[in-house]
């Protein structure tokens, strides 16, 4: 089985910074891609940032140029920067993690907790 635990989150004032982590536990052999979804109060879930095993990094418009995706391979850990932050990206984050293969099975995808992220004006 795979386990997610993420960290990170909590109460920031507009303008500041925080790292969110997510690292992937079991008997895990590979992971395809790895990333971040939020999802506000009365919103769907939308994709915030993604990185391939290989490093290509995709984000969402509304975080570009303020937040970076970067992920540990060995410690199959993926983390998410995020700086000058806005009230607007006050959310709860969810980390995923895509394509996880034992040495034999194909386990799929998984979903972490969440981890609250609050930006106040």
């Amino acid at each position: 089985q795979v386990q997610l635990v993420e960290s990170g989150g909590g109460l920031v004032q507009a303008g500041g910074s925080l790292r969110l982590s997510c690292a992937a536990s079991g008997s895990i052999h590979s992971i395809d891609a790895m990333g971040w979804y939020r999802q506000a109060p009365g919103k769907q879930r939308e994709l915030v940032a993604t990185i391939t095993s290989g490093g290509s990094a995709n984000y969402a418009d509304p975080v570009k140029g303020r937040f970076t995706v970067s992920r540990d391979n060995a410690k199959k850990t993926v983390y998410l920067q995020m700086n000058s932050l806005k009230p607007e990206d006050t959310a709860m984050y969810y980390c995923n993690v895509n394509g996880v293969r034992t040495r034999l099975t194909y386990l799929g995808d998984y979903w972490g907790q969440g981890t609250q992220v609050t930006v106040s004006s």
